[in-house]
C-alpha cells in the first residue's frame, strides 16, 4: 500500500526564545520544516502530514499552503500524542509510516533510504535512524542486543553519565513504522514523568512483543542534530553550508577560499563558475556558468547568465542577462534588468529599470523607473529624477543616445535614439531624436548631423 509521511512541527520551541515558531526558523535560507517535507517527498511519501499546534498552525500553513496535509495536535503531550494526531488521516492508508521531527534539517535522502531497506529487509515493526553519539545535547541513548535488535531508548533526560565519549548510539529521530502495527502500539505508550507521550517509548513496547525493531545507521553523524536554540540552530546552519559548497564544488564550481562563502540551499550555480571571498548568494538566484562572482558582493533572488562579472556589488530582485558586468560598489535594486552586453561600472543603482543590449553606465548615477536603449553612453553623475513627491515616473532614453556627465532627467521624459545631452543638463522636457540639448534647464538646440 506504499508509504506516509508524517512531520512533528507542533513543539512550542520556547528555547528559541522567539516569536517565530520554531520550525520557521530558517537554515540556509530556507525554514526548518520544508527540509523534513521535501525528503519525505522525495522517499516516495503517497501523503504528508505536518503535525501542528493551535499557537504555530496558521503561521506553518502560510508557508506550505497546500503541499501538504495538517493534523492538530491540541495539547503539547509529546512526540507519541503528535503521531496518534495523524490516526484520523493515515491508519489503514499505507502499509509503512515514515515519522521525522520538523528541526531536523540534515537528515539526508541517502539515510532515509537505508532506513526503509532495512525496515524492509528485516520485516520490521519500527525502525529507527541511529549515529555515533557526538555529545550533542538531547540524543536519546539506544539500546541494542547483540543481534543488533532495539531494546528500548532511554530519553537524553533520563541518560545520565552514558555516552558522550562516542561509544554510546543515539536516537536520530528518524522512524519507520509497520502501518498495521504503529496505531495499536501508540494506544499502549505509556505517560512520563513529564507527563508527556514518547514515541521513543515505543521501541521498549515492540521488543517487550517481540517485535521486530531495529537500527539503520545515518550516514553522517550529524544528521542526529536537532535544533532545539538558536545555538544548535547555528550548529546546524554551519553544517549544511559546508554541505552545499561541497556539493558545487563537485558540480565545477571554483571557491578559493570556500569557508568565506555563503550559498543558501535554493541557489543555482554553473559550471566554471568563479566565487570568490565574503560572497553571499541567497534566495532563489541562479548564476549561470564561466562567471565571476566577488569579492564581496551579495546576490538575493536574482538571476545571473553566462559569462558575467559581479565585483564587490550587491543585486536583489535583478537579472542580468549573459555577457553583462557590474561593479564595484554599485547596487541593481528590485525590477533591474542588463541585456547582454551592458557595462555597469562603479558607484551606480538601478531600479526597476532596463538597459538595453550594449548600454554603458560606467560611474556615478542613478537609473529608476528608466528603460536604456540599445548603446545609450550614460556618462558620470546621470539621475533619474523619478519621484515628484507623490508618483514615481517613467524616463525612456532612445538607442544610441549620448548622456553627458551631471545630466539630471527630471521624469516624466524622453530623449530620443540618437539625441545628445550636455554636461549639467537638466531635462525637464522630451528632446527629440538626434537632437542636442543644453542648460539649465535644457533647451534644444541644433539637429545633430
Amino acid at each position: 500500500m506504499g508509504l506516509v509521511g508524517v512531520v512533528m512541527a507542533a513543539g512550542e520551541g520556547r528555547r528559541m526564545r522567539s516569536r517565530i515558531p520554531k520550525p520557521l526558523h530558517r537554515v540556509c535560507g530556507r525554514e526548518m520544516v520544508r527540509y523534513p517535507v521535501e525528503l519525505l517527498k522525495a522517499a516516495g511519501a503517497s501523503r504528508v502530514v505536518v503535525v501542528v499546534s493551535p499557537r504555530n498552525g496558521d503561521a506553518i500553513r502560510a508557508a506550505l499552503g497546500d503541499s501538504v496535509e495538517y493534523a492538530a495536535q491540541g495539547r503539547p503531550d509529546g512526540t507519541a500524542g503528535a503521531v496518534a494526531c495523524c490516526a484520523a488521516l493515515l491508519k489503514g492508508a499505507a502499509d509503512r509510516a515514515l515519522v521525522i521531527g520538523g528541526d531536523s534539517p540534515l537528515v539526508s535522502a541517502e539515510s532515509t533510504a537505508r532506513l526503509l531497506e532495512v525496515h524492509r529487509a528485516r520485516s520490521a515493526q519500527m525502525t529507527v535512524l541511529t549515529a555515533p553519539d557526538v555529545g550533542a545535547e538531547g540524543l536519546g541513548r539506544v539500546l541494542a542486543g547483540n543481534d543488533g535488535r532495539i531494546r528500548g531508548i532511554v530519553e537524553a533526560a533520563d541518560a545520565g553519565g552514558i555516552g558522550g565519549d562516542g561509544t554510546a548510539t543515539v536516537n536520530a529521530g528518524v522512524y519507520c513504522f509497520d502501518g498495521g502495527w504503529l496505531w495499536g502500539a501508540l494506544e499502549r505508550a505509556p505517560v512520563s514523568a513529564s507527563g508527556e507521550l514518547y514515541l521513543t517509548a515505543l521501541a521498549a513496547i515492540g521488543a517487550g512483543d517481540g517485535a521486530g525493531v531495529f537500527a539503520a545507521a545515518a550516514a553522517d553523524p550529524a544528521e542526529a542534530f536537532g535544533v532545539n536554540d538558536r545555538r544548535q540552530l547555528a550548529m546546524v546552519e554551519e553544517v549544511m553550508r559546508h554541505r552545499i559548497r561541497e556539493r558545487w564544488l563537485l558540480e565545477g564550481v571554483t571557491m578559493m577560499d570556500p569557508a568565506s562563502v555563503y550559498i543558501e540551499a535554493d541557489v543555482v550555480l554553473g559550471m566554471d563558475t568563479v566565487i570568490l571571498p565574503n560572497t553571499m548568494l541567497l534566495g532563489r538566484t541562479s548564476v549561470g556558468e564561466s562567471c565571476e562572482i566577488g569579492p564581496n558582493t551579495v546576490i538575493r533572488d536574482s538571476a545571473v547568465g553566462n559569462y558575467c562579472r559581479v565585483t564587490a556589488s550587491a543585486l536583489e530582485g535583478a537579472v542580468m542577462e549573459s555577457h553583462t558586468d557590474i561593479g564595484p560598489f554599485s547596487h541593481l535594486r528590485p525590477g533591474a534588468y542588463l541585456e547582454s552586453g551592458v557595462h555597469i561600472g562603479n558607484y551606480v543603482e538601478v531600479k526597476e529599470s532596463r538597459f538595453k543590449a550594449g548600454a554603458v553606465m560606467g560611474h556615478f548615477g542613478y537609473a529608476g523607473d528608466a528603460t536604456i536603449g540599445e548603446r545609450v553612453n550614460v556618462g558620470a553623475g546621470m539621475v533619474t529624477c523619478n519621484y515628484d513627491g507623490k508618483d514615481k515616473h517613467p524616463t525612456v532614453v532612445g538607442d544610441d543616445a549620448f548622456i553627458g556627465c551631471d545630466t539630471m532627467l527630471v521624469a516624466p521624459v524622453t530623449v530620443g535614439a540618437g539625441s545628445i545631452t550636455g554636461a549639467g543638463a537638466v531635462v525637464t522636457k522630451d528632446v527629440p531624436p538626434a537632437r542636442l540639448a543644453v542648460g539649465v534647464p535644457a533647451s534644444i538646440k541644433r539637429e545633430l548631423a
